[in-house]
């Protein structure tokens, strides 16, 4: 197969890995990890396809938020990438009687995120299957870095239940533990309690228990995710400033009206995912004081609703964020020309895409009704 093999300035790369280890037959789990725990990424192997190389490849956004498959990727060659409308070419497909594998990619293609939590929804709306349970997982080092996050969750939930929060608890499944195997007959107590307001049986609680750390944990990875580019957009704002009070390019009208509306448009994302995180932090606070099943079904179908927008953004921010960090992690590297130039040729694109997830986000309502 002959790829169209394009250098890594302007494209997203496997970040440390080889072509080797891409390639190799004997999957390198740590990097499908990473892979799975990422905004931007789809393992293809997670996908049963019929064409065999389709398995070894991963189906990414590049930074002018394109979907394409990436044969190959190595920090110092590049990344070797093809266009989903190319496969047929390379692949030998009939154009006319596309395989199922091209309708698949297509769909995959559309999609505005590969996070798992949006992948499930999508995935599931468009009945294509995974070879594998964890193909839709955070890995157990990502559920660990997310660990001080769900804090602010399972706080309230301990001291409901055993009266302090001064737990030895890790990450979640410590807390799953906690009610699997109560060890205080006081918390016994309370867990039937709260069986009984959630309309379930006390042996359902652990179950129970996975489903709200699953939905909580999603929010905590999202905002993870927020937390790590946010200095990054703040850093790129920054240029947009430099590059309007220099005196070679102050009196271009395209690149001033290209910096004005990236501008607007940055600020106005980061405004309105920042605005619904408060708003679903706000209304869950208090959730346990007055639990019931109705009142957790509302929380959780409302925060899986907006699993598909925040991924959407979340992911459209990240990569062009860490595409402009790559090249310019700080302000003394990179002159105004290349900056100027890296905005015109590859940060502009695709800015329309990232406003149309936002535009499709479902109408925020509040949680903290009773």
């Amino acid at each position: 197969m002959t790829a169209n093999c394009q250098q890594g300035l302007i494209l997203c790369s496997y970040e440390g890995n080889s072509t080797e280890a891409l390639m190799d037959e004997n999957i390198d789990t740590e990097a499908l990890s990473r892979d799975r725990d990422s905004l931007h990424v789809l393992p293809l192997c997670d996908i049963p396809f019929d064409t065999p190389g389709l398995s070894q490849a991963r189906l990414i956004k590049n930074v002018r938020l394109e979907s394409v498959v990436e044969i190959f990727a190595d920090a110092d060659t590049g990344s070797g990438q093809l266009g989903i409308e190319d496969l047929p070419q390379e692949f030998g497909w009939d154009i006319y009687e596309p395989p199922k594998d091209f309708q698949i990619l297509r769909t995959l293609g559309l999609l505005p995120s590969y996070d798992v939590y949006s992948l499930r929804l999508s995935l599931r709306e468009h009945d294509i299957e995974v070879d594998s349970v964890d193909a839709l997982k955070l890995s157990p080092e990502k559920n660990q870095e997310l660990a001080e996050y769900m804090k602010d969750f399972t706080r309230p939930l301990i001291g409901q239940i055993y009266g302090s929060d001064e737990l030895e608890i890790h990450d979640f499944a410590d807390v799953i533990k906690l009610f699997r195997d109560p060890d205080v007959k006081k918390a016994l107590e309370k867990l039937k309690v709260m069986a009984e307001k959630l309309e379930i049986k006390p042996d359902q609680i652990p179950r129970f228990m996975e489903d709200y750390g699953d939905i909580f944990l999603s929010l905590s990875y999202y905002r993870n995710c927020l937390d790590k580019i946010e200095p990054i957009i703040t850093e790129f704002i920054y240029s947009l400033d430099m590059l309007r009070t220099n005196y070679q390019f102050k009196n271009d009208i395209n690149l001033m009206n290209t910096v004005d509306m990236m501008e607007s448009v940055f600020n106005n994302l980061l405004v309105n995912i920042t605005g619904r995180f408060e708003n679903f932090e706000r209304g869950t606070k208090h959730m346990w004081d007055k639990i019931s099943a109705e009142r957790f079904r509302r929380v959780e179908k409302l925060i899986s609703s907006y699993h598909i927008t925040i991924g959407g953004v979340l992911c459209a921010l990240s990569v062009k964020m860490n595409a402009w960090d790559r090249l310019f992690p700080n302000n003394d590297t990179g002159g105004p020309g290349r900056r100027a130039e890296f905005i015109m040729s590859e940060m502009r694109q695709g800015i329309e895409k990232m406003q149309k997830v936002e535009d499709s986000a479902p109408v925020l309502a509040a949680l903290d009704d009773d």
